[in-house]
């Protein structure tokens, strides 16, 4: 029987191929021409495996491009979610800075006034000779006070600048505010932060706040500063806690102090996530909770802007290019 079957079937002629038809050829290579255009456009696709033409397709790949899909059902429900968060958190650090703002005037201590415009002008070098011996911690919060806008225009300017309003002034304010200038514009920052283009790093002030001199010599002069504070005299220390219970001066300067340290690390963590360094450099993000030195060894380490721009810019083309499917 199966010999006779084999026999019928003989006689037939070959059918040819089927040839696939035109629309199915179009839409393959309309696929084929969005994958690459979504390649050369995303930073995170540089790898071949995960360019998917019809012969080297993975079937994890599909459910992994469904599973994105589903988190996202509604594009527009989701930016609506992240701008009423955006506007929670701009209410509430207005909310702090209005707060801070009414202490600092109204309930903070200030049982010695004259004695704050006396080490005001001391510490301004427009009074000497009295032979008056400055508490050497007094000396050094008002030194290290002074690198901290330093510090907060490294992270703030090249990268966490906000796309509606400019940072520059808030970081200039800061120099005579502290972190009372620039809460403002914590509240009105606008992620992500525009690009940053290699004209602007070539001139000021980008170039000198990108510079590893600069952030070495800031971690150098900061770490010589709270040496000098803190390798002083026992009776220092009591001393600078009656002048905080007791001076208004000396109260906010501390407050502001510990405000500046608090919020370093989420600038630093914003930095380091906009560098493309956090893979490297997650290790910093603990050290950057050690008040002013943690931020500024994390300054002198951090890539430079240009090299993650480079990188970016650079590496999908040549990927692309050295494809033998293309």
């Amino acid at each position: 029987m199966l010999e006779s079957i084999n026999l019928i079937s003989c006689n037939f002629t070959r059918l040819p191929p089927l040839k696939p038809s035109r629309p199915i050829q179009t839409l393959r290579e309309s696929r084929n021409l969005l994958l690459l255009q979504s390649r050369a456009s995303s930073p995170f696709l540089k790898s071949n495996r995960f360019l998917c033409f019809p012969k080297y397709e993975r079937k994890d790949t599909f459910f992994h491009v469904c599973k994105s899909s589903l988190n996202n059902p509604d594009p527009e429900k989701t930016q609506i979610q992240d701008e009423s968060r955006g506007w929670t958190s701009s209410i509430l650090l207005f909310a702090l800075w209005a707060a801070l703002l009414y202490y600092c005037f109204n309930l903070a201590p200030d049982q010695t006034p004259t004695q704050d415009l006396y080490f005001l002008k001391k510490l301004l070098n427009l009074k000497s000779g009295d032979g008056f011996r400055m508490n050497q911690i007094l000396v050094g919060l008002w030194y290290i006070m002074g690198l901290w806008p330093l510090v907060y225009g490294m992270l703030l300017l090249p990268t966490g600048r906000s796309s509606k309003t400019p940072a520059w002034p808030f970081v200039v304010l800061s120099f005579f505010g502290g972190v009372y200038a620039l809460l403002p514009y914590f509240a009105l920052w606008n992620p992500p932060s525009p690009p940053v283009t290699k004209t602007e790093l070539r001139k000021w002030p980008l170039n000198v706040l990108e510079s590893k001199v600069t952030a070495g010599v800031t971690l150098v002069a900061g770490l010589g500063i709270i040496l000098y504070a803190v390798v002083g005299n026992a009776g220092d220390w009591t001393e600078f806690y009656q002048y905080f219970r007791g001076s208004k001066f000396i109260h906010v300067t501390s407050l502001d102090f510990c405000l500046l340290s608090a919020f370093a690390p989420f600038w630093v963590y914003n930095d380091m996530t906009t560098r493309k360094w956090f893979d490297k450099g997650s290790w910093l993000l603990p050290v950057s909770v050690v008040p002013f030195l943690g931020p500024s060894l994390y300054l002198l380490l951090r890539p430079s802007v240009s090299e993650t721009t480079d990188s970016e810019t650079t590496t999908p083309t040549d990927s692309a290019s050295s494809d033998p499917n293309l």
